[in-house]
């Protein structure tokens, strides 16, 4: 049974808005909308290289979600408010879901990106619930956005809430 949320609760998403506005955050969104698409850790690293700007970006975008997502887990921000208005979280997990095994791998690090990981499965159920064929036909709009990057890759990000 979820918990009500609090004014706490709308004050974290509306903080994380905030600093989903920042610009150095927006242009990193945008670059990894638009040309974040491997399914590989060896794609991702020649899409985005360590030490690379692209790098920064990829690592900027996923971390800012991890992070956002570690509110959910630990119980600090309420899960079904998060939901109904953090569907970019959603999105970035399909982009990097591919390559997640071999970067626990390389990381030696088996609960890298664990948070996204929990949430962003725990948020696919939620969607089904809300409606049955939700998630496969945001999975679609999230294949779509990668064979045509550009702008309207981010497009589709922000028609999920983003």
């Amino acid at each position: 049974m979820p918990t009500q949320a609090t004014y706490d609760d709308a004050n974290l998403i509306l903080r994380l808005y905030e600093m989903r506005r920042d610009e150095k955050l927006r242009q990193a969104r945008e670059w990894f909308a638009a040309h974040c698409v491997a399914s590989s850790l060896e794609e991702l690293l020649r899409i985005a290289p360590p030490g690379s700007p692209e790098n920064a970006k990829m690592r900027m975008v996923v971390s800012y979600w991890e992070m956002a997502a570690s509110f959910v887990t630990s119980g600090v921000l309420n899960r079904e408010l998060f939901f109904q208005s953090n569907g970019e979280l959603l999105f970035v997990w399909e982009r990097v879901r591919p390559v997640v095994p071999e970067f626990r791998e390389f990381m030696k690090n088996p609960h890298a990106w664990h948070n996204l990981e929990t949430v962003a499965n725990a948020y696919i159920k939620w969607m089904e619930s809300n409606g049955p064929e939700a998630y496969a036909a945001f999975q679609q709009s999230v294949r779509m956005a990668a064979g045509g990057a550009g702008p309207s890759a981010h497009a589709e990000a922000g028609k999920a809430g983003a």
